[in-house]
């Protein structure tokens, strides 16, 4: 590899000082340049016989087309003028990104830059519904387990006021629900942290800090299943170009208010920051108009078959996860892809080679790449995506919730109802406050099947997190091994510890010699599980030097 092949003069190095983190290295990272002109100094990179910090200079630095200083001017616009004079400017970039954009035609262009979009005050279905597009985008989304969610904002509890609901003859239906859902939760949230007190009391060498957020954290996870669906929160996401126009022209199209308005608003926020990277989106875009139309025939046409064909076909009636498909000849393949690039053989001679393989000798095969795992960030090799598992699960919302965020598996769901039950927590369970939980749910139910009459999808938002949802996951072997490790360990939700230890255990079952890749499934129950990570924090605060009370 060639150390510095380029040669700059002093003056270009204390140019491009303010832009590379090294004008020597062969190895260097961007900063202080707006995404617009990163996705296009990428782009032009990419068929440019010129390193990245010639082309830099030449095409975008001294390339006055570009009003590059005015774009990227290093001080903060001060005046209406320069505020102006920088938007000019970008708009130049813009068009000269554009034209990049149009003659490749490569879509992964759109990879090449990014923006972090806040979205505030939006529900709980808008936020798994911007999960569900997953790659190229890493949300962030606020805490049920850390953040109280009681609060009100002029004398009103945050939920979303549904517009179509807020204007139909269910109005007032609709708010004494979600009202009645949250008042419950505030007024149990006492209660409970009394009785959780009591029955984990404070040990001497634990710190006050540790022990009250793990015992917040108990308390919340047990009343969570009382906020319905339309409480508000917050979200931030991380993404490329790509991902956001793929999202926005999803949410364009949502037949549900809130997801428009949502798309409609990041698109034009991001036009400000990526405008080249979600031009695509904007509603009156050609593709965005075939979208919309291949989205709307393909629904009639699936809603029409679903009527006519499905009356008969039976349900998953009971809460709970099975494992529904697998492949039980899967285990020569992975012994095969493990041994494909240690070889000069082809794929398909290797796994006839390991189809003759011995039980023991597969053992031995598998267990090279379990013996010197020391904890689960030793991910298993790619060799164990070669199987597939397909679950299905019957559980309450706020554990779809918790493991809807991971991105590597195809998932899906069914709309919220309350057809399914719902999930009473045992800490709850024959005390004085069952009575009071079960009775907000029982009437977030008659209030849901009269809405339901009218209008289904709206009156999801009415559905309390208790209730359980029915979705599936179609997951590698390699991911399902992090998902279960992840959630199992001490410091999760019971609830989805539960579902994390079940998947490891139908798989293990329905194939023993996949039993030694789970070796860091945790299967203990842990009464205060959050206080072991509450208290490395501390710890780890006290270390920096960091006050605690």
């Amino acid at each position: 590899m060639i150390e510095g092949y380029e040669e700059f003069a002093e003056n270009q190095i204390k140019i491009l000082s303010q832009y590379v983190t090294n004008t020597s290295s062969n190895i260097f990272a961007l900063r202080n340049l707006p995404e617009v002109i990163k996705g296009a100094l990428f782009s032009r990179y990419s068929r440019s016989s010129l390193g990245l910090r010639s082309l830099l200079l030449k095409d975008f630095i001294l390339n006055e087309e570009m009003a590059f200083s005015a774009i990227s001017g290093r001080k903060t616009a001060e005046s209406d003028a320069e505020i102006e004079d920088q938007s000019v400017a970008t708009k130049k970039a813009q068009n000269f990104y554009d034209r990049i954009l149009d003659g490749y035609g490569d879509d992964s262009i759109g990879e090449l830059g990014g923006a972090h979009l806040a979205l505030e005050n939006v529900s709980m279905i808008a936020a798994k519904i911007i999960e569900d597009s997953r790659i190229g985008g890493s949300p962030l989304e606020k805490s049920t387990r850390y953040i109280y969610f009681d609060q009100k904002v002029g004398g009103e509890y945050l939920f979303y006021k549904e517009p179509i609901l807020m204007t139909s003859a269910y109005k007032d239906l609709y708010l004494n629900t979600c009202n009645d859902l949250f008042d419950t939760y505030s007024q149990l949230i006492p209660p409970l942290t009394e009785l959780m007190e009591k029955r984990f009391p404070k040990e001497h060498d634990v710190s006050k800090v540790a022990y009250t957020a793990a015992l917040r954290a108990k308390v919340l996870d047990c009343l969570r299943g009382l906020l319905p669906a339309s409480a508000l929160t917050n979200m931030g996401v991380f993404g490329n170009g790509r991902f956001f126009e793929t999202l926005i022209q999803k949410l364009n199209g949502h037949t549900l208010a809130e997801m428009q308005d949502v798309g409609r608003k990041s698109f034009d926020e991001l036009s400000k920051v990526i405008p080249s990277f979600v031009r695509r989106s904007e509603a009156s875009h050609k593709y965005q108009k075939s979208y919309l139309q291949y989205q709307e025939q393909m629904a009639s046409e699936l809603f029409l078959f679903s009527k006519d064909k499905m009356d008969d076909v039976g349900k998953m009636e009971n809460a709970g996860l099975r494992l529904i498909n697998y492949d039980p000849d899967s285990a020569y393949k992975i012994a095969a892809a493990l041994l494909f690039p240690l070889s000069q053989s082809g794929l398909h001679e290797l796994q006839e080679y390991c189809k003759k393989l011995s039980n023991d000798e597969l053992g031995r095969l598998f267990d090279s790449i379990c013996n010197n795992r020391e904890n689960r960030r030793h991910k298993a090799p790619r060799a164990l995506e070669h199987t597939m598992f397909t679950f299905e699960i019957l559980a309450d919302f706020g554990i779809y919730r918790d493991l809807q965020r991971h991105r590597m598996l195809t998932q899906n769901r069914q709309l919220l109802t309350c057809d399914f039950g719902y999930y009473v927590p045992n800490e709850i369970r024959d005390t004085e406050m069952e009575k009071a939980y079960c009775d907000a749910l029982d009437k977030a139910k008659e209030a849901f099947d009269m809405i339901r009459s009218e209008l289904p999808e709206e009156a999801q938002y009415t559905v309390p997190m208790a209730y359980n949802i029915h979705w599936y996951f179609h997951i590698s072997l390699r991911e399902l091994i992090w998902i279960c490790e992840l959630r199992s360990s001490p410091a999760g939700h019971p609830a989805y510890r539960y579902i994390a230890q079940e998947m490891a255990k139908q798989v293990c079952i329905a194939m023993p010699a996949y039993e030694r890749f789970f070796k860091f499934v945790d299967y203990d129950g842990y009464e205060l599980g959050r206080l072991g990570q509450e208290i490395r924090i501390v710890e780890k605060m006290k270390a920096r030097g960091s006050k605690y009370e």
